[in-house]
């Protein structure tokens, strides 16, 4: 617990950093391939429930996990943090009923 709370203190450092001008840019590293059945699977997800909770379309993920397509970079980056964090992609993007969004 104390591993993750320092790693994401380090990630805060890195931004205010960034925001105050004192490192030049930050560099994002996206996966070349992500393993959209994998990730799916893991949520034990059909693919028509895992496209509508997470906004893909069903010919999206059933291209993607076809290998018939690849997923762009926005994708693929949205698709490496419902792997590491779905919850927390839900509950930003699922509100309750009589709950307003933070848009």
């Amino acid at each position: 617990m104390a591993n993750m709370f320092n790693d994401m203190m380090s990630g805060l450092d890195e931004v205010d950093a960034f925001l105050a001008g004192k490192t030049a840019g930050y560099k994002v590293n996206l996966p070349a391939e992500v393993d959209v059945k994998g990730i799916r699977k893991s949520l034990k997800m059909t693919q028509a429930r895992f496209s509508s909770t997470f906004g893909f379309s069903l010919d999206a993920v059933k291209h993607w996990e076809g290998g018939r397509r690849t997923p762009e970079s926005s994708a693929r980056a949205f698709l490496t943090v419902i792997a590491r964090n779905p919850n927390a992609v839900i509950a930003a993007l699922h509100t309750q009923p009589g709950q307003l969004s933070s848009k």
